[in-house]
């Protein structure tokens, strides 16, 4: 909201090129934010699909939880009035990569009643090939269709 009033107070004295400045900043904290929220969603869905490879199994709760994370990964990346997407393929695959630590973090408390840490539970599985597929569920789902 105080970037807004300073907004609006550059525009009234005629200050364009520091409303154009601000603007920038403020379309770059939009982003920022949208970033933060695929990210976490991110967490989610690879916290489900490292349990599903590990345990080798999977539950309803986790399916249902894995399609909720690429809804709102979609839902949050679209931009409607733009067209678009806020993250393109290789910034999703980026963005996965930086997620990994946390999911790997809070699948080592849930898979196997938390008996492995994160390092014994990372030996468990393909890293590649399970951010690989968490990357096609995301482009199968249409959270990246750059224009």
């Amino acid at each position: 909201m105080e970037e807004l009033l300073e907004l609006k107070a550059y525009l009234e004295q005629g200050r364009y090129s520091e409303a154009l400045a601000l603007i920038g900043e403020m379309e770059e904290m939009s982003r920022d934010d949208k970033i933060n929220k695929i990210r976490s969603y991110m967490v989610v869905l690879l916290l489900h699909l490292i349990k599903r490879h590990a345990e080798r199994k999977t539950t309803r709760s986790w399916e249902v939880s894995i399609k909720n994370a690429l809804s709102e990964i979609h839902y949050t990346n679209k931009r409607r009035k733009a067209a678009g997407t806020y993250l393109s393929e290789d910034e999703l695959r980026d963005t996965l990569d930086e997620a990994w630590p946390m999911a790997l973090r809070r699948a080592s408390l849930e898979a196997f009643e938390g008996r492995y840490d994160e390092i014994q539970l990372d030996r468990q599985i393909d890293r590649a090939g399970l951010l690989e597929e968490a990357l096609q569920l995301l482009l199968e789902d249409g959270a990246c269709n750059v224009i």
